[in-house]
């Protein structure tokens, strides 16, 4: 099996967001012939103002039906099933009753939603340029833990800051994940230093694969404020080896996911055998 982590540089234009996300995969499937292609964190629509994420944000059909979806979803559906591959849909912009929620959407090659994923941990930090991030303003927290079946593999969701937090991943693996996905929008200032080391981290621990799509470089924020993302979209194995890395720009990178590996590592070293809860 191939993944394939789409590198993106989005702003608050949905329609053009689209675009760029339509471009990606379709060049990545025809290079590459992944069976799942996944994109970054809040893809359709990044930067602008309050009044903007809630015009961009999509109220989702219910789990299970067939009822239709906003633009971003059903663009997520429609690529699909037109390209026979799983969409492990990054993250959208939903609309919730009272807060917004930063949501991941999984449709297979029917078309078929298969998982959704609410971001649980939200970004409420001052990093270290001085920028301060409020996530939780806007956006509500998410609760259940999210795994679903691709082409044999079981796959785990999280979002972004979700990468801090340890104890989602150990649970992801006990609910037998052999891949996890983090779609991300990871702070220029915070991803130097931390991004790559926090995911071969949480794949060394948890013996999963660890695909992290990612956006990258320049948005404006609601008042005109530059604001920059780190990007690197990279594939680390579960051993921490990165093996495939999305240079800066736009773009993606490819990697095949070998669960003979998997297998020979969880069986040297059985760490979810050995782990006592403390």
């Amino acid at each position: 099996m191939r993944v394939s982590a789409m590198q993106m540089n989005p702003g608050s234009n949905k329609a053009d967001n689209i675009a760029q996300a339509r471009r990606l995969i379709e060049a990545a499937v025809e290079q590459d012939r992944p069976g799942i292609v996944s994109l970054p964190e809040v893809w359709d629509s990044l930067g602008g103002d309050r009044a903007t994420r809630i015009a961009n944000a999509e109220v989702l059909p219910p789990k299970g039906s067939n009822e239709p979806g906003g633009e971003a979803y059903e663009f997520l559906r429609d690529t699909a099933r037109r390209m026979n591959i799983h969409v492990h849909g990054g993250s959208i912009i939903e609309q919730g009753p009272e807060k917004l929620f930063n949501t991941t959407v999984v449709f297979n090659p029917d078309g078929t939603e298969v998982a959704r994923y609410r971001k649980m941990h939200l970004f409420d930090i001052v990093a270290p340029d001085g920028t301060g991030y409020r996530e939780s303003k806007s956006y509500g927290a998410g609760e259940e833990v999210v795994t679903y079946e691709a082409g044999g593999l079981t796959v785990g969701c999280a979002i972004c800051y979700d990468i801090r937090f340890p104890d989602l991943f150990w649970k992801l693996r006990e609910q037998g994940a052999d891949i996890i996905f983090l779609p991300s929008a990871f702070t220029l200032a915070t991803g130097k230093d931390h991004w790559e080391a926090l995911l071969r981290g949480r794949a060394i621990e948890t013996q999963c694969w660890m695909v992290a799509p990612a956006t990258w470089g320049k948005h404006l924020e609601g008042k005109g404020d530059p604001r920059f993302t780190y990007g690197h979209s990279m594939v680390v194995n579960p051993w921490g080896h990165v093996v495939a890395l999305a240079s800066d720009g736009v773009g993606w990178t490819t990697a095949r996911i070998d669960l003979d590996l998997t297998k020979k590592i969880r069986g040297d070293m059985p760490v979810l055998e050995h782990r006592k809860r403390i």
